[in-house]
């Protein structure tokens, strides 16, 4: 059997020197896959677990200068465009990525990639400087981490054998035992909680939030020494009432170790649907800058351990 290092995941980012998602300086490794289908998602190449083909009309310099992609696709999954520019045909495509291969201008390339837990923490520990001077470390994220539940607990084990701080942002949605496994590993925990409206959040996320609640319970009574970073995105007409997030303070309030955090709705992440060949469904929405204040009032107000 092959060590457990070098068990391999899918990785679609790593983003280094980050001072927002975890103490200190961060080192943040995004995994592929999630099972949640937020409408807000600002990580759509985040959804699917296996790498998938992007392509970025911008920056592709015409068939008629090049056009190697529509010659390297053995399953006709790249067609003509009417501006000299190819179209993928997502149905047809097989995701093997000879057109990537070919592409001089990257227009085509590839979100996803196989790694291992070696792969990572040599990434990782090339920034131990700023991680020893900051009390910064690992953060992984995605997707949702614990989709790829043996390569992530075995990540924060290894990392933890190398004496690195590490944090995890999930969505909560996994089998509890995973969860209680990744904590055993973490310095930090951030945890998404969106509504505690079961209606809407099934409607806006395409799961139920039941198992979410349940673990966060579960989180807070089995680990109350762990600190716990609670995060709500705030996405206009979803959960941007004072009512959406006192019911969420509520539910939060009292347990151990809790902070709370509010992030505006933006659409930084819109052009990647155009990317993978997806819709974004939010583009006609915005958040005014005084509501999203308004909030962040009611829940300093409201919510200060």
């Amino acid at each position: 059997m092959e060590p457990s290092n070098k068990q391999t995941g899918y990785v679609f980012n790593i983003q280094q020197f980050s001072v927002h998602d975890g103490p200190g300086i961060r080192t943040i490794v995004f995994l592929k896959g999630c099972p949640l289908r937020c409408r807000w998602c600002s990580n759509p190449e985040s959804q699917e677990s296996k790498p998938e083909l992007a392509y970025n009309p911008n920056k592709c310099i015409g068939i008629a200068a090049c056009g190697r992609c529509l010659k390297a696709c053995p399953h006709n999954a790249l067609l003509p465009g009417e501006d000299d520019k190819p179209v993928v045909a997502r149905a047809a495509c097989q995701k093997c990525f000879s057109c990537v291969q070919v592409c001089p201008a990257t227009a085509l390339h590839t979100f996803g990639q196989v790694m291992t837990v070696d792969d990572i923490l040599a990434v990782v520990e090339r920034d131990n400087i700023f991680f020893s001077r900051s009390g910064g470390g690992l953060t992984v994220s995605g997707g949702e981490p614990l989709l790829q539940a043996d390569f992530v607990l075995e990540l924060l084990a290894q990392a933890r054998r190398r004496r690195l701080n590490t944090t995890i942002e999930t969505s909560g949605y996994a089998a509890w035992p995973i969860l209680e496994k990744a904590c055993r590993c973490l310095n930090t925990l951030i945890y998404d909680i969106k509504s505690l409206d079961a209606n809407k959040h099934q409607e806006q996320t395409k799961q139920s939030n039941a198992v979410i609640l349940e673990n966060f319970i579960k989180v807070t009574a089995a680990f109350p020494n762990l600190p716990i970073l609670v995060r709500t995105p705030v996405i206009p007409g979803f959960n941007d009432s004072e009512e959406d997030i006192k019911a969420i303070m509520n539910f939060i309030s009292g347990k151990p170790n809790v902070r709370y955090e509010l992030l505006p709705y933006h659409r930084l992440g819109q052009p990647k649907y155009e990317y993978v060949g997806k819709e974004y469904l939010l583009d006609t929405v915005t958040l005014p800058k005084e509501q999203f204040e308004r909030l962040n009032t009611v829940k300093n107000a409201f919510y200060n351990p």
